[in-house]
Parts: C-alpha cells; structure tokens; sequence
C-alpha cells in the first residue's frame, strides 16, 4: 500500500506526496499528475497500478497551495469546485510542485503521467522541465493546443478521445500538426475514459491506453 511523503520545492517548502512503491524489479520513477479532483482515491489507486507495474510512483498533491487535503467526487458539484480551485493556482506553481516530486524520486530521471489538468501540465513539465524527465504521457490534456510554441525537451506521448465534447477534433489536429513524431492515438470514448470512477469510463480504451503507455515508459526509462 502507498503512503504520504514530502517533497521539496526549490524554496525549501514542503510538496505532499503519495508515494506507491513499485512491485518486483523497479523499472523507473513515475510522476502522477491529478485531475481537478486532488489526489483522490482515484489518483491514488492509479499510482498503485503503476507500482504494480514496476514503476515508483508519486504524485503530489497541488491543491493544497489552495487548501489541504482536498478529495472530490466525479459530481457536477465536484467538477464545480476543482475548476475553482485549479484556478486559484498559477502553472509555474503547479509545475513548481510536479518538479519536487520528480527531484524526489532520486537518481533515475522520472516520467510524468497527467490526466485532464494534470495532462495539459505534463505536456507543460516536458517543456519546462524536460531535461528532468525520461518521458511525458499526456491524457485529454485541454490546454495542450495553447502551449505548441514551446517545444517539449523529451518524448512525449498523447492520448485523447474522439467523443471528448471539451476537446475538439481541431485541437487534436492542431497537436499533431505541431508534433508529428509524437505519438498520439485517439480513442473512440469520451473525456475521463481511463478514470473508473467516472461515468464515461470506457474499459477497452483505458485498458489499450495504459498498455501503450507503459510501453512507451519502458522504451524511455533511464538513469
């Protein structure tokens, strides 16, 4: 089972994490970067996925600049009120925090893994931080398309679903077009379709997402 540690900014404050150790012979370091729902047990049961994967797994908890432990549903009132929040918090610091967590996870250069919000700033981390990471992996990040004049320091790979109401087919093309050597698969599913506690969860999706994911992963994994 995971645990909580702390991490630490530049700055010497501390960034909370909940860390999942990998199972068996360690592959590599991961970074989970949350949705607009906090580290919930979601986040958090994704992180022991990939412990069980053969990953070390962290992923801070950026909400708490705003508030401690903050945990949502997947509610209309949830939606409501991580939209707030992640408002309330500035990328640089967002990516402040994400870049704690991967100096944390010691001597082997980390992969970050984000989804919705946390998808739009792992694509910002690989381009921000991308001499840190052995990878970027970016699920139905929306904000992707406005952060394409920054090019990305290290492999990224992009993940989106084709019934995505939120994030339209010009936005995908608008990736593509931008970075035509990464890799990018869209799915027939909506947003959300890896989150099982979601109602738009779509097994088959998630199931060939996080394949292609770990793989891209172990392909790029390094000291």
């Amino acid at each position: 089972m995971g645990h909580w540690i702390e991490a630490r900014r530049n700055d010497g404050t501390a960034v909370r994490c909940y860390r999942a150790n990998a199972v068996g012979d360690v592959i590599g370091d991961v970074v989970i970067v949350q949705e607009i729902f906090g580290v919930n047990e979601h986040i958090r049961n994704v992180c022991e996925r990939y412990a069980q994967a053969g990953f070390n797994a962290l992923a801070p908890a950026l909400f708490d600049r705003v508030e401690p432990d903050i945990e949502l549903d997947y509610t209309p009132d949830g939606i409501a009120r991580g939209r707030a929040v992640m408002s309330e918090i500035p990328t640089a610091d967002a990516i402040a925090d994400i870049a704690a967590a991967v100096d944390a996870c010691g001597s082997m250069k980390p992969a970050v893994v984000g989804f919705c919000w946390g998808g739009t700033l792992a694509f910002a981390a690989a381009t921000q931080i991308g001499d840190k990471l052995s990878c970027a992996v970016s699920y139905y990040g929306g904000g992707v398309a406005n952060l394409l004049n920054s090019p990305p320091r290290c492999p990224v790979l992009f993940h989106f679903g084709e019934k995505d109401q939120s994030i339209p087919a010009e936005t995908i093309d608008a990736v593509r077009k931008a970075l035509p050597d990464a890799p990018l698969y869209t799915y027939d599913a909506g947003h959300g379709f890896s989150c099982d506690a979601r109602a738009s969860y779509e097994p088959e999706s998630a199931a060939r997402a996080f394949e292609r994911t770990i793989s891209f992963l172990k392909a790029n994994a390094r000291g």
